[in-house]
């Protein structure tokens, strides 16, 4: 299958990957191309800022999460929903060759890039090297065969002369030179990122970079350089070969959005509604649980930020605990886990676990695979499945009567016939029985509700 296609990589984190990639996309599709924008790994903030300059979802590839033989259908299926694109632009993690702690660049740029056949073009910051660089871009260049480095963007450029310094001592075409611009970066937090959706200005922002990447960058030979990719030979992933609908009932499930909400693959909800489900995405911070909702999906994002916000939708968490009591089933990651928590913080929660959560003096980051602790309504006990955790709270207690998961010697989560809630990301692409365990409860729980 044809697409043009490149990735954005870097020698480290920090040097603006994320900058030039979304610059690149906001800018081809200036042009008016049609642009599928794709992050390397697990993270969620960065295909926010994808989907703002590709009018269209931002999309993950983690061989990881998925296995190696979903990233190139995976991708190819970003490219084709919701139209064929033009180009695909895929941003790197961290430095190229750095993927998961002792899997030998296992899930790392690199390793995408080399399941994709995609051209790598490099992203240096020169604001502390000159010349330096010429020797740091010929090792990464020259580091792994299956890997092709095909150009360079050189970033935080302080001088036209520093430009001609660098451009000399690396051996591969210099494909822009972007200036200092402290406007154009992005606020963190303790997690990273700040999410574009609470970016009032990210929109403003976006349109200076897309601006900045023309003016500095030479789209045509980056264009040429995607071009050049070769055809792959794979179908594109597609949601209704992985599930189907256990009944003619379209059932609602109410997926968290909003502020708070900003985490999750949209894979997960393109599953759910080849399960025969209808997908209503609704904001905990002001919105009621919508009506008729047969089942309840809470992704990951920022709860402990808008704590306030959350508390004060009154109604909303009395009609969630009430939905979880009775036996709507309920998934919950990360955020979600946080939000049915009796408390956060000390601030009010909807109180559908029996724990409380609080922010903690450390990051929890990890890449593991789980065992399903017990039968319950998304797993078989024993069942692996891989995943990540990246937070900074604690739950009290750790586990409930019956876990979520065991990873390691951890037993962590809350699960049961009804629910699963945990710390734990997974990526129902691929685990898609996952999808399908949640899709037949909801079908169960709506046929019991319509039953006379």
């Amino acid at each position: 299958m044809r697409l043009p296609r490149l990735v954005v990589a870097a020698p480290a984190t920090g040097q603006g990957k994320t900058t030039v990639a979304t610059g690149l996309m906001a800018a081809l599709r200036r042009r008016g191309l049609a642009v599928s924008g794709h992050k390397v790994g697990p993270d969620y903030i960065d295909p926010g800022y994808h989907a703002l300059a590709c009018g269209r979802p931002g999309r993950n590839l983690d061989p990881h999460l998925v296995g190696e033989d979903r990233v190139v259908p995976l991708l190819l299926h970003g490219a084709a929903v919701p139209a064929p694109a033009d180009v695909a632009v895929v941003e790197g993690v961290m430095g190229l060759f750095d993927g998961k702690v002792g899997g030998r660049g296992f899930s790392s740029t690199a390793h995408v890039a080399a399941l994709t056949a995609s051209p790598v073009v490099l992203v240096v910051d020169v604001s502390r090297s000159s010349r330096t660089l010429g020797a740091v871009v010929h090792g990464l260049a020259t580091y792994d065969d299956d890997v092709h480095v095909a150009g360079v963007v050189l970033n935080q450029v302080g001088s036209p002369r520093l430009v001609e310094e660098i451009s000399d001592a690396v051996r591969l075409p210099v494909l822009g030179a972007l200036p200092r611009d402290p406007g154009l970066a992005v606020p963190s937090r303790h997690l990273g990122l700040v999410p574009a959706a609470e970016r009032a200005e990210a929109e403003a922002t976006l349109d200076a970079l897309a601006a900045r990447v023309e003016e500095h960058v030479d789209l045509d030979a980056v264009l040429a350089l995607a071009r050049a990719a070769p055809d792959l030979d794979a179908a594109a992933w597609d949601p209704a070969a992985e599930v189907a609908p256990p009944s003619a009932a379209r059932p609602r499930v109410a997926v968290a959005g909003g502020r708070a909400f900003t985490f999750s693959y949209a894979e997960t909800t393109e599953l759910l509604t080849a399960a025969g489900c209808e997908v209503v995405v609704f904001d905990p911070t002001r919105d009621p649980l919508p009506e008729r909702t047969a089942g309840i999906y809470l992704g990951g994002g920022f709860p402990e930020v808008h704590a306030a916000s959350l508390a004060g939708n009154h109604a909303l968490l009395t009609a969630v605990r009430d939905a979880v009591t009775a036996g709507v089933p309920t998934v919950a990651e990360c955020a979600g886990l946080l939000y049915l928590c009796r408390t956060l913080d000390d601030t009010a929660m909807v109180g559908a676990l029996d724990a409380t959560a609080a922010m903690a003096e450390r990051l929890t980051l990890r890449y593991p695979t789980a065992v399903a602790a017990a039968d319950t309504l998304l797993t078989r006990a024993g069942e692996e499945v891989t995943g990540h955790e990246f937070h900074r709270t604690l739950t009290a207690p750790e586990a409930g009567d019956v876990p979520a998961w065991r990873i390691g010697d951890d037993v962590v989560g809350h699960a049961g016939p009804t629910l699963h809630a945990s710390y734990l990301h997974t990526h129902w692409a691929g685990h898609p029985r996952l999808a399908q365990r949640f899709a037949d409860a909801v079908h169960a729980h709506e046929a019991t509700r319509a039953a006379p």
